[in-house]
């Protein structure tokens, strides 16, 4: 009986107000505390730690890959790749039909033994232009020494002649001594008229082997044969016929991988034309694109760890900071926002940090262009904190 009295007690006794108020008083000051240490957790945490990470899970690795193009036209001959095959640097990865090339070069090489022979003629042509001159100077001397001696002639058959017309007006000689001193003038008159045209043409004579000498000199003169311009255009067709030969064997720059094959047997190329193109998986990097609002704080050479969907979080890649991009993706664009309008909304804008990986990480867990990653940067190195 007793129990049941102190049953009722108790159960009255929890029914009062001023207990249950109590109860409810003691619930919400432990409740708050546990908020208050909550808070205080998460603020000590973000103090200590916490507000020196920024994270994104916008980024994606890429790589500076290769696009392999043709310098030269031609007919494909052999793709001795695949999609997806690895390649080593110099690697083979087209051959171009390379009969035009190779006939293309004969011609060059033809043609710059053609301009060295040429060259060699003319420098040997020189010092047969200058013994010219000399045989044409000593023509003219011969021909100055005989217009000399026709001067002479005719100044005495001149003179002889007038003698003669004097005593022939006298009757003291015959009209035949008089016949013969007018066709000796006659005849000397001629010779000197002959000696002068014969120095006039050893002038003209000597004048054309100089100006022959000249205008060889002009082509020669001043470079050896293989600095000569016609000898040097014509190596230098040469070297672009050699070239354009080798060009017919496309080789990859790195190594890599190859994706995006587009190339068969027997299509015809021009040059600048995309056949494949070859992908450095050992040097991929991550573009992280992060708000504006989170890098006051990041800057070039800070760490930044890499979790990628590929392999999760057992696979941590250890990176840095390598560099912001020039501008927000929307400027780069292909048609850019145009805020300048009157219903204009302010969106957030995200800046592409460039975050280089370890070569040796990449070894041990490679990567493709494209895939989704996490990125989380330090931001306590360099930033004055």
């Amino acid at each position: 009986m007793s129990n049941l009295s102190g049953l009722q007690d108790k159960n009255l006794s929890s029914l009062d107000p001023n207990h249950l108020q109590n109860k409810r008083k003691r619930l919400f000051m432990a409740l708050g505390g546990a908020a208050a240490a909550a808070g205080l957790g998460w603020g000590a945490w973000w103090e200590i730690s916490g507000s020196h990470y920024v994270t994104t899970d916008n980024a994606y690795t890429s790589a500076e890959f290769a696009v392999v193009t043709p310098a030269v036209a031609g007919i494909v001959k052999e793709v001795p790749v695949l999609d997806t095959q690895a390649v080593h640097k110099g690697d083979v990865l087209v051959t171009i039909d390379n009969v035009d090339a190779r006939l293309a070069l004969q011609q060059a090489e033809s043609d710059y033994g053609r301009a060295v022979r040429k060259i060699r003629g003319l420098v040997a042509n020189d010092h047969g232009l200058g013994a010219q001159i000399s045989v044409r100077e000593a023509e003219e001397l011969s021909a100055q020494a005989r217009v000399t001696q026709a001067e002479a002639d005719f100044k005495r058959t001149s003179l002889d002649l007038k003698r003669r017309q004097a005593l022939a007006s006298s009757g003291s000689i015959s009209a035949e001594e008089l016949s013969n001193a007018e066709t000796a003038f006659a005849v000397a008159k001629a010779a000197l008229e002959a000696a002068q045209a014969a120095v006039a043409e050893a002038k003209a004579g000597r004048s054309a082997a100089v100006g022959s000498k000249d205008a060889n000199a002009a082509l020669i003169d001043g470079v050896e044969i293989d600095e000569n311009p016609e000898v040097t255009l014509a190596r230098a067709r040469r070297d672009q016929a050699r070239v354009d030969l080798e060009r017919t064997v496309i080789r990859a720059p790195f190594d890599g991988v190859v994706g995006r094959r587009s190339v068969q047997i027997g299509q015809r190329v021009q040059p600048g034309a995309q056949l494949m193109v070859v992908v450095p998986t050992q040097d991929m990097h991550v573009d992280a694109n992060f708000k504006e609002v989170q890098l006051a704080n990041v800057r070039v050479g800070q760490p930044a760890e890499v979790i990628s969907d590929l392999y999760g979080s057992k696979v941590v890649y250890h990176g840095k900071v390598e560099g912001f991009s020039g501008g927000s993706g929307s400027v780069f664009a292909a048609i850019p926002a145009q805020n300048a309008t009157g219903n204009w909304i302010k969106v957030v804008q995200r800046l592409p940090v460039r975050i280089a990986l370890d070569p040796k990480e990449l070894a041990a867990h490679p990567l493709e262009m494209g895939l989704s990653t996490t990125v989380t940067i330090d931001t306590r190195a360099g930033a004055g904190i």
